[in-house]
C-alpha cells in the first residue's frame, strides 16, 4: 500500500510547479484571465483562456461530473498573481487519478483492502486504560456498522501481533470495490492514507459514519497524546493540511462514486 500511497502523494504534490518545492522555487505566475468549464463527449474539462488544462504529465484533464469540474475551475480562479498548487487540493487529486488511469485502478482497489486487513481500527492499545476506552468508544461502532452492512466479522487484537482477518470478510470488501473507477479508487486511497484506515474509507463510502466523526476516529491516538503531553503547533498545522486533503477526497467520492 505504501508504494501506491507514495505514488499518489507524489502526483498530488506535483500540481503546478510541485507543491512540496514551493518553498525553494519561485511560484509560476498566473498566465490566464478566464476559466471555463467545457463539455465534450467524454466529460467536462477546464479551459484556461480557451486551452484545456493538462496534468503535469501532459494528459488532458476531464471529469465525468459538471459539478466537480465547476469546483476545479474555482480553484483555478482563486489563484491570484501566482499559481500555488498547495491551495488546489482537488486539482492535485484529480491530476493524480488521471495520471494513474485505468492501468493502476485494480491494484489500488486491492491495496485498500489489504490496508484494511491490517487496519488502524483493528490493532488496539494494551494500555493505558484511558486510551483503550477511547479507542473502543470510537472504533467499535465503526466495526459494528461495517459488520452489519456487509454481513461479515472482524477480529480486533490488543497489541501489535498480527492476526489475519477472516477471508470471507476481506472477500466482501474486495467485491465491494469491483466496479469503482480510477477517480474513486484514487479518492479511497487518499482517504486511507490520510486516516491510516481502509475501514474508515469503506465506512465513509457507504455513509456508515459522518465525515467529522471519521476524522475524529483517525486522530484518536494523536489527540490522546496531545491532551496528555500538550499540543504541538506543527502537528496542528499538519492536521489542518491533512483535513483539507481529506475533504477534497471526500468531495470526489461523493460526486463520482456510483454505489
Amino acid at each position: 500500500m505504501r508504494d501506491f500511497l507514495d505514488d499518489i502523494q507524489a502526483n498530488m504534490d506535483a500540481g503546478i510547479g510541485r507543491a512540496q518545492q514551493h518553498a525553494r522555487k519561485e511560484l509560476p505566475k498566473r498566465f490566464y484571465k478566464n476559466v471555463t468549464v467545457e463539455q465534450s463527449d467524454s466529460g467536462f474539462g477546464i479551459a484556461l483562456d480557451g486551452r484545456f488544462c493538462k496534468t503535469p504529465a501532459g494528459k488532458k484533464v476531464e471529469v465525468p461530473s459538471r459539478e466537480l469540474a465547476e469546483i476545479l475551475s474555482k480553484e483555478w480562479l482563486a489563484q491570484e498573481s501566482v499559481i500555488d498548487a498547495r491551495t488546489m487540493p482537488l486539482v492535485r487529486l484529480i491530476n493524480s487519478a488521471i495520471e494513474g488511469g485505468h492501468e493502476v485502478v485494480a491494484d489500488l482497489r486491492d491495496e485498500v483492502v489489504k490496508f484494511g486487513a491490517n487496519d488502524l481500527l483493528l490493532y488496539r492499545a494494551e494500555h493505558p486504560e484511558e486510551l483503550v476506552e477511547i479507542q473502543n468508544k470510537h472504533w467499535n461502532p465503526v466495526l459494528t456498522s461495517l459488520e452489519m452492512h456487509f454481513s461479515i466479522i472482524f477480529e480486533p487484537v490488543s497489541g501489535i501481533i498480527h492476526r489475519p482477518q477472516p477471508e470471507q470478510s476481506l472477500a466482501a470488501l474486495n467485491a465491494d470495490l469491483a466496479n469503482v473507477d480510477y477517480f474513486v479508487a484514487t479518492a479511497l486511497v487518499s482517504i486511507t492514507g490520510l486516516t491510516g484506515s481502509g475501514l474508515l474509507a469503506f465506512a465513509l463510502r457507504h455513509n456508515l459514519i459522518a465525515d467529522d466523526m471519521a476524522w475524529k476516529c483517525a486522530l484518536v491516538d494523536e489527540d490522546f497524546n496531545a491532551e496528555r503531553w500538550g499540543k504541538d503547533p506543527e502537528a496542528i498545522l499538519r492536521h489542518e493540511k491533512r483535513r483539507v486533503e481529506f475533504d477534497a477526497a471526500l468531495k470526489v467520492l461523493r460526486l463520482l462514486d456510483k454505489i
